[in-house]
């Protein structure tokens, strides 16, 4: 095996790992545990051998993996139509009333904290001149976490040359950030388990792909 071979074999596993990551993420930061379309990812979630799945996380060290995934199956032992975990989840994404780490990106990097704020709008604007249309839950600013991890994964999948530049002007710029709120703000084992296993991914995925991200002012 040449050298170049070797290095595009390790590309494509990294694109692969990274679309693995974002589509086995993104459902639970869109879904309502009881009647959202998520109830097959929760339900093997419910029956994971942690230790083994750990393993197998990607771009996280599997002690750390092991320690968030229990944390988010200790949070589904009761079910996912748990009451607990269902009003934890509309507390922290849906309200009524103060979210207390809102999963918009516009949230934190907009000076006026607004939901489809100048985060927003940027990226609506980059996805339109990469040619990159929307096909599910156009109500739903393009910035929620859910939904740029659901794109992160597409792009790892159909636009690989896209990724890098994805994530370093408009996922990794602002979801550190707000995974630290998620995790302070979440008083149920699931999502604190949640927002530290996307954390560590994040930050894994930056290491291997080497990316150097202009952190910008948060306002929140």
């Amino acid at each position: 095996m040449t050298e170049q071979t070797e290095t595009t074999t390790s590309q494509d596993a990294s694109l692969d790992a990274i679309a693995f990551a974002g589509a086995t993420l993104a459902p639970f930061f869109l879904n309502d545990p009881r009647t959202g379309d998520a109830a097959d990812a929760f339900a093997a979630l419910a029956e994971l051998d942690v230790e083994a799945a750990a393993a197998e996380w990607p771009f996280v060290d599997a002690v750390e993996a092991a320690a968030d995934l229990a944390l988010m199956r200790e949070g589904l032992v009761a079910g996912a139509d748990n009451e607990e975990l269902v009003w934890e989840y509309r507390r922290l994404f849906v309200g009524p009333g103060h979210l207390p780490a809102p999963p918009w990106g516009s949230v934190y990097t907009d000076h006026e904290c607004v939901i489809f704020g100048e985060a927003t709008l940027a990226l609506r604007a980059w996805m339109r001149a990469c040619g990159i249309e929307r096909t599910t839950d156009e109500r739903t600013p393009e910035d929620h976490i859910g939904l740029m991890l659901a794109l992160l994964s597409f792009l790892a999948v159909e636009r690989p040359e896209l990724v890098d530049d994805f994530l370093r002007d408009h996922l990794l710029t602002w979801a550190p950030h707000y995974l630290d709120a998620l995790e302070e703000a979440a008083t149920h084992s699931f999502y604190e388990g949640l927002a530290r296993l996307t954390r560590a991914t994040l930050a894994g995925i930056q290491r291997e792909r080497g990316l150097v991200v202009n952190v910008p002012r948060f306002y929140r």
